[in-house]
């Protein structure tokens, strides 16, 4: 990795092409990343509710995921490919588009949506630890918590709170900012474990009532109606649903596929993305119909049924297995806010400053900012309306990606200069008009504005889900007609 001696205000050493010895990650790295972004209570509460919304169809749920998984697929090789092969992460790659000014603002849009929800998974994830905290005092002595001291709140916490809150976030801090290669492993240990664990509940549910719960089970894959134009339009919903979930991550994708060993690797570790879809719905699915029979002894009342982990655990009111399954939550819900939220942060931030950010001192923005949205979550942010800011910020995504494959694999060809890529000369290859290249940002806001207008115009809404995929497209045709003939 040799650095250019000038243009220092562009370089560093996060920033530059990864060391070939670090490009070491394999199909399995990646299967254990997509892992660990499917493994959360959103996806458990998500997939296990399309499932019970369309009572239990499993060809529109099923069909749908995977239709939506296999455009991920697609979606992540195009994207993947230039980071892989110059090993450069999403910020840098941007820059070819963008300009080196552009791409500084631009990617710090993807930092702003992962900072605040890193603060905000960091509240939910510290309410875990509060569980586990109240369960511990409670065990050795039950009236200890009627104590006056727990019912001072401040910022709706009280002292459990508090120290679950601090602590959670310092330890999410220590442990990501350490390297790369111990988040790899924070990944891998991660999806390993959680995997077990359901795998644990999953045999927990069957042995129950093996013969019911195992015929229960199999009753949902009936293919009657398979065929039915009705299964049409859910279909879709369904496809546009579960892309929308995967689609924040596919933008910065380029952070984790520089490591990546080569480009045949990276796609079948994409691949693997439908097998973490099969057995995640797999255990999901089994998982919230067996709870439900061993909790109410019935398949009857499908809006009853339980579909948030959390929530089954606390029917079932058994405090080992409740210990056991919060441990496993904890580590899905750490793991997913590295990948989603922590890492696309760091890697934004450092390229805002390079000559002064490193590691550390992101680690230390990150969780200042992640610290004041953590605690003004619940008094104030929660009712103010703020998802929905950042939910127009990510607006961008979509139009950002579509930029950066049409400048990569048309514009550029599929070559890009590495060295250029690192300068801030006026002549520079990416310099265009002050760092800004004019025609990219058109394109852009054009994409961005049609992405938006499912958010704020009531009569488009019905197209959320496919918001992202509308930005892409709009932002990519436009680049391509107005960009594709060298100036």
């Amino acid at each position: 990795m040799n650095q250019i001696k000038s243009n220092n205000a562009l370089i560093n050493w996060e920033l530059v092409s990864v060391n070939p010895n670090d490009k070491n990650w394999t199909w399995k790295e990646l299967f254990y990343f997509w892992g660990c972004n499917i493994q959360s209570v959103i996806a458990f509460s998500l997939i296990a509710s399309l499932y019970l919304v369309y009572e239990l169809n499993i060809f529109v749920v099923l069909f749908g995921s995977l239709i939506a998984s296999i455009i991920v697929y697609f979606f992540a090789n195009l994207i993947g490919k230039p980071s892989q092969k110059y090993g450069l992460p999403f910020p840098v790659i941007l820059r070819s588009a963008l300009g080196i000014n552009g791409a500084k603002y631009f990617a710090l849009i993807r930092g702003i949506v992962g900072i605040f929800m890193f603060g905000i998974q960091t509240y939910f994830l510290s309410k875990l630890f509060s569980y586990l905290i109240r369960i511990s005092i409670f065990s050795i002595d039950s009236s200890f918590l009627d104590e006056d001291i727990f019912l001072i709140f401040i910022l709706g916490l009280n002292l459990i709170d508090w120290i679950a809150f601090i602590f959670t976030i310092s330890l999410q801090l220590f442990l990501f900012s350490k390297s790369h290669q111990f988040n790899r492993s924070i990944i891998k240990f991660s999806a390993i474990t959680v995997y077990s664990g359901m795998l644990i509940f999953f045999l927990v549910v069957l042995l129950y009532d093996v013969k019911v719960i195992s015929s229960a089970f199999v009753d949902i894959f009936s293919i009657n109606n398979l065929f039915d134009k009705t299964n049409i339009a859910p279909l879709i919903a369904v496809v546009g649903t579960v892309f929308a979930y995967f689609s924040v991550i596919i933008v910065n994708y380029g952070d984790f596929s520089r490591y990546v060993k080569d480009e045949k690797e990276l796609k079948k570790g994409n691949l693997s993305l439908l097998l973490n879809l099969l057995l995640f719905s797999f255990f999901t699915v089994f998982i919230v119909i067996g709870a439900d029979i061993f909790l109410n002894k019935n398949l009857e009342l499908m809006e009853r049924i339980l579909t948030n982990p959390t929530d089954i655990v606390g029917k079932i009111d058994n405090i080992q297995l409740t210990v056991i399954v919060l441990f496993f939550i904890i580590f899905s819900s750490a793991s997913t806010n590295l990948i989603a939220n922590y890492i696309p942060t760091q890697n934004s931030l450092i390229n805002f400053i390079p000559s002064v950010l490193n590691l550390r001192s992101s680690a230390i923005i990150i969780g200042c900012i992640g610290f004041i949205i953590g605690i003004f979550w619940l008094p104030l942010l929660s009712q103010i309306g703020i998802l929905a800011f950042i939910d127009t910020l990510s607006s961008f995504f979509g139009p950002i990606f579509g930029l950066i494959i049409i400048d990569y694999y048309f514009v550029k060809e599929t070559n890009l200069d590495n060295r250029q890529i690192f300068s801030s000369n006026t002549d520079g290859l990416y310099f265009y008009s002050n760092g800004w290249n004019l025609r990219g940002l058109y394109s852009l806001f054009l994409g961005f504005i049609f992405s938006a207008s499912t958010i704020w115009n009531e009569s488009l809404m019905i197209f959320h889900s496919y918001s992202w995929i509308i930005g892409t497209f709009i932002s990519s045709l436009t680049y391509y007609l107005i960009a594709s003939k060298k100036s």
